[in-house]
């Protein structure tokens, strides 16, 4: 086997025929399951789509690059569930495009942890994380709270997203911008329009801190509230 080896390397051109094949072969492997996915994979019942402030914040998240240090995956290890709490289902993320799974953890995994910190924790750790965490190294984000959160393209956005079979409505894209807006503004008289649109669990506060604006604070903040809380598929002991 080592002489074969060693035959191969003296032949250049063979030596990139065999990784060329060798590539194929891994990439065949985990190129053509995602070709069935739709056929394997099954929403819960229960799961819902991000509302449009969630999106925002989703999209923000996105443009800063937070992905590159925290991933929204919990493995299945013991040490993961105890910290964490339950893996990460396929499922869970039917509706995200892009799904955020990651393996890179500079920070800690962010699947579970909406409601787990309040808003006001959240905003703060944006601001100036070593305020709230003195170890941390990750860079504050003091712009979020300062930058009017830009709505005129949920719309499109969402009828994009629609397009990929995530269940946004006409309706619901619609009312895109004033969705986005009352759901930090619980006062406000589009609030019960969020509920009726995207049910009764949905957070309707002002999760930057400041109900007389709308801030993209608002839209991380109400996006990382939501991480784990859109299905109770993963809590299901069946």
């Amino acid at each position: 086997m080592l002489r074969l080896h060693y035959n191969l390397e003296r032949v250049s051109m063979g030596l990139v025929a065999a990784i060329i094949v060798a590539a194929s072969i891994g990439g065949l492997v985990e190129i053509a399951p995602l070709f069935t996915i739709d056929e394997t994979l099954e929403a819960p019942a229960d799961l819902r789509p991000h509302t449009p402030l969630e999106l925002a914040g989703r999209e923000i998240y996105i443009r800063e690059g937070c992905y590159a240090c925290h991933s929204q995956m919990v493995r299945t290890l013991a040490d993961e569930i105890d910290r964490y709490g339950p893996y990460s289902l396929a499922a869970e993320s039917a509706y995200d495009h892009p799904m955020l799974w990651g393996s890179k953890r500079t920070g800690p995994d962010l699947a579970r942890i909406g409601e787990k910190y309040s808003d006001a924790w959240h905003a703060a750790h944006l601001v100036n994380p070593r305020a709230v965490v003195p170890a941390s190294i990750m860079p504050a984000y003091p712009w979020l709270a300062a930058t009017p959160l830009e709505t005129s393209s949920l719309s499109a956005q969402m009828a994009t997203l629609a397009r990929l079979g995530v269940p946004y409505s006409r309706e619901r894209i619609a009312n895109a911008a004033q969705d986005a807006l009352a759901q930090a503004r619980p006062d406000s008289a589009g609030a019960t329009g969020v509920a009726e649109r995207y049910g009764a669990r949905v957070a309707v506060r002002p999760f930057g801190g400041d109900p007389t604006r709308l801030t993209e604070m608002d839209a991380v903040v109400a996006y990382l509230q939501s991480l784990g809380r859109l299905t109770t598929a993963a809590h299901d002991p069946h």
